[in-house]
């Protein structure tokens, strides 16, 4: 499978079958996570995944998305330090965000499904999960075995979104 039909033909699935995502895969999907670049090559994240009961009280802190005990499995990104980039921008924000791209696109290959949640309480995900007070929750998605085949989405035209400048 090409880079560019792997990235043309992932959805975000928001549906799942429930059935139990073996443990190889959730590994493969982590270890792209582990393989993503990050500012000063100093990987300060922790990839936290999350099974069983408690995903009822995390379907709650993500506002009671269902998709998320749906799954089955679920991956809480967390950053353990931050700090501001020259470009202004927050390194922890930056790097969980390309681990996240890059366990997206793994897990598409592996055959399951991920859904990039926007709608989370972090202070409720880090209370729920214990975790510590140094960390933050840039990310959360479900991980799981897809019930659904989503139509592509619109995309805008590439000169739409292009800007090229020569002097």
């Amino acid at each position: 499978m090409e880079l560019m039909d792997i990235m043309q033909n992932r959805r975000s699935i928001r549906k799942y079958t429930g059935e139990p995502v073996p443990a190889k895969k959730i590994e493969k999907v982590l270890e792209a996570g582990r393989l993503a670049p990050s500012a000063r090559n100093e990987q300060e994240w922790k990839f936290v995944v999350v099974k069983g009961n408690i995903l009822e009280q995390l379907t709650e802190a993500c506002c009671n998305q269902a998709m998320v005990k749906e799954a089955g499995t679920a991956i809480a990104i967390c950053a353990t330090d931050e700090h501001m980039m020259k470009c202004g921008q927050n390194s922890a924000t930056v790097d969980c965000s390309i681990a996240m791209s890059f366990m997206l696109l793994e897990a598409h290959v592996q055959g399951l499904g991920m859904c990039w949640l926007g709608s989370f309480y972090a202070d409720k995900v880090k209370e729920l999960l214990q975790l510590p007070e140094e960390w933050t929750v840039v990310a959360v998605s479900p991980l799981g075995v897809p019930d659904e085949t989503p139509a592509p989405r619109p995309r805008k035209a590439l000169e739409e979104v292009t800007l090229y400048i020569e002097k």
